[in-house]
């Protein structure tokens, strides 16, 4: 375990001590400062991008296709992150980028519906509905009909739990519907913790480290509205006791992180299930250090290693 933080991360960090905590300023707000800091990030420029509708669990919902080249190719559905109440389209307009242009995947993001307007499970319904339409409509997106899931932080809690849900679909002996069929997990230091479980990282980076556990709190207030869910293995994909015949995961964890020994327990129970899982931690890294692509290192790095995980799953 690194001592401190990257040094690279220092400007953001000094950043990040400038503005309120997103607890402390309301919904609204909250999303318009963690906009403003998306605008941080350079983006990466890629062969074609557009805009278009994809299929929700209650209606249209925006998305945006990043193509990296010509032709059909294999399609990346990625769902961003925010703790499901902030993030959008733009603010993971550098990540998809940079994972099209890397992996040689089309990356479709998807604009789920955010809590507390929309609660759990609105915004897993809608992950699983806009991957349902992806996958029956490939050639709206340039797509060859191969299809993973991918996310950071919240929307890594998605693509495991649409994961779990596509394998259950096909384990429902009472139906005959199909789930879609998912190459792989791309899961950026994932939520799946069980509300039931303490997690040590979660005490030792309470502060300072731009996700906070307050925040984590307030975010969990505003997406969990009854109890009923807390035992939800689709909320907190630790909680399911079987995990055998899910695709194959890339997962990566930051040593600074929160959520970190959560993402660390669910890549090694994946492990135990015999999924193929390839496990990155990055010690001196912290909460959504994705984002700093071109400005931190281990952001790009990261970033080769969820190209390399879908390489191998074409």
């Amino acid at each position: 375990m690194a001592d401190e933080p990257h040094p690279q991360l220092q400007p953001i960090l000094d950043m990040i001590e400038q503005t309120p905590n997103l607890e402390d300023v309301g919904v609204e707000m909250a999303r318009q400062q963690f906009d403003a800091v998306a605008t941080f990030t350079p983006n990466h420029e890629v062969y074609d991008e557009f805009d278009l509708t994809v299929e929700g669990a209650d209606g249209e919902l925006d998305a945006r296709v990043y193509q990296p080249g010509e032709g059909e190719r294999p399609v990346l559905v990625y769902f961003h992150g925010g703790g499901f109440v902030v993030g959008g389209l733009d603010t993971h307009d550098n990540v998809c980028q940079k994972l099209a242009d890397e992996s040689g995947w089309t990356v479709v993001s998807v604009d789920y519906r955010l809590a507390p307007e929309h609660p759990f499970p609105a915004p897993l319904e809608d992950a699983y509905a806009a991957l349902e339409w992806i996958a029956d409509n490939p050639g709206a997106v340039g797509g060859d009909g191969t299809v993973a899931v991918g996310g950071d932080s919240a929307g890594a809690n998605l693509s495991a739990a649409v994961s779990l849900m596509a394998r259950d679909v096909e384990r429902d002996v009472t139906t005959d519907e199909t789930g879609p069929d998912i190459a792989h997990q791309l899961l950026y230091y994932p939520v799946c913790g069980s509300p039931f479980e303490e997690y040590p990282s979660r005490e030792e980076n309470a502060e300072g480290y731009f996700l906070e556990q307050d925040t984590i709190e307030w975010f969990d207030a505003q997406y969990v509205q009854s109890a009923v869910h807390h035992r939800n293995e689709y909320l907190a994909p630790l909680l399911c006791s079987d995990l055998s015949g899910l695709p194959s995961a890339t997962v990566v964890t930051a040593g600074f992180d929160p959520l970190r020994d959560e993402g660390n327990a669910y890549a090694e129970a994946l492990k135990a299930d015999d999924v193929d899982v390839f496990h990155a931690t990055y010690e001196s890294m912290i909460h959504g250090f994705i984002s700093f692509i071109g400005m931190v290192e281990a952001a790009d790095d990261a970033i080769r290693v969820g190209a390399s995980g879908l390489d191998a799953a074409r």
